[in-house]
């Protein structure tokens, strides 16, 4: 990959193989701790081995913005992100009782084999699961620390991991405390900017300019662009949950359902529906296992009410809010260039 030139695969090939080094590493060491562990070291290899790689994207392009140079040093501090980001799919999988990640069994599922037919076995297999989501975080924060950037700078980011942290987990509780309730939509869009969108495109922006010795102007445009287009990233996945291809999103439609998750696509048709419309939305939601024919009724309804088109709405503004805060901000063309298609890239997608 060119230094200037913005090149999305490129960029992935090169995190990726930080990453499944770095990790097969330590899976290694930790299934050497003892055999029955193997299965276990299998799946923290696994929840890795898929990604787009944006929030390192974004880490790199927060360092790359504010006037740093092409670094393997910084990659790998970049990458730590990802494995944030993978315990954060493992321990939500476990939370939605999820059954697909990447068109894969999720580790609570996977991890099924590791434990038998004994009593207990899916609850000893989820608590599994939750260990390895436990370890993942573990080994983000020892990658950063040893990614080869100097201690100084490494100590300016520090502090924006425990926001992060603080952030991300917050946001993880309120969706709990939220699901089954009243769909609303300001309730919803709390939870998608602080579940998602501030750990995928905000703080891994403020990361990367910290680590860069960003300014404080450099710092509120990252603010500015980063939260809105995480907004936007985290919608576009709400509709892809139930609208999208399972062979491309690589999850189950029904989930949202099932779940009665506070997304919202579910709120805006909650907020549009007639006394009517609403009891028989109410009767398809946390169905254990919602039939075809109850995600139709779902999706029908939704359509003749037009939530999909004032969520697809949201993003549409969402992002061109990013692209303004991009332009004023006037960072290095390279940047700028690659930035823009990030945010093209994380709000238009089909998976």
């Amino acid at each position: 990959m060119s230094a200037d030139r913005w090149d999305p695969a490129a960029f992935k090939a090169r995190v990726d193989e930080v990453l499944h080094r770095f990790v097969a590493n330590e899976a290694e060491r930790f299934a050497a701790v003892d055999p029955l562990l193997a299965p276990v070291a299998d799946q923290l290899e696994a929840v890795v081995a898929d990604g787009k790689r944006l929030r390192a994207a974004f880490c790199y392009w927060g360092w790359r913005a504010a006037g740093q140079p092409d670094s393997d040093a910084l990659l790998r501090a970049a990458a730590a992100l990802e494995l944030v980001h993978a315990a954060a799919v493992v321990h939500d999988d476990l939370i939605d009782d999820s059954p697909l990640r990447h068109g894969r069994p999720t580790a609570h599922l996977a991890l099924r084999t590791a434990v038998g037919r004994r009593p207990g076995a899916p609850a000893a297999a989820r608590s599994l699961a939750m260990l390895v989501g436990d370890l993942l975080m573990s080994l983000a924060g020892q990658l950063f620390a040893t990614s080869g950037l100097p201690a100084a700078y490494l100590a300016r980011a520090r502090p924006l991991w425990s926001v992060l942290a603080r952030e991300l987990i917050a946001g993880e509780c309120l969706e709990i405390l939220r699901t089954g309730t009243e769909p609303d939509t300001a309730g919803s869009l709390k939870v998608v900017r602080y579940k998602t969108a501030k750990y995928t495109v905000e703080q891994p922006l403020l990361i990367g300019g910290a680590l860069a010795g960003a300014g404080e102007r450099l710092r509120e445009g990252y603010c500015a662009y980063g939260l809105p287009l995480g907004e936007a990233f985290q919608l576009r996945d709400d509709l892809l949950g139930l609208f999208g291809d399972p062979e491309r999103t690589g999850k189950a439609n029904a989930d949202d359902l099932r779940g009665h998750r506070p997304t919202a696509l579910l709120a805006e048709t909650w907020r549009a529906a007639d006394a009517d419309e609403r009891a028989e939305l109410r009767a398809l939601l946390g169905r254990r296992d919602p039939d075809g024919e109850g995600l139709r009724a779902v999706r029908a309804l939704m359509r003749r009410l037009k939530a999909p088109d004032r969520v697809e709405a949201m993003i549409t503004a969402r992002v061109e809010e990013a692209l303004d805060a991009l332009r004023a901000l006037d960072p290095p063309p390279h940047a700028a260039t690659a930035l823009t298609a990030l945010a093209h890239a994380a709000a238009a997608r089909a998976s």
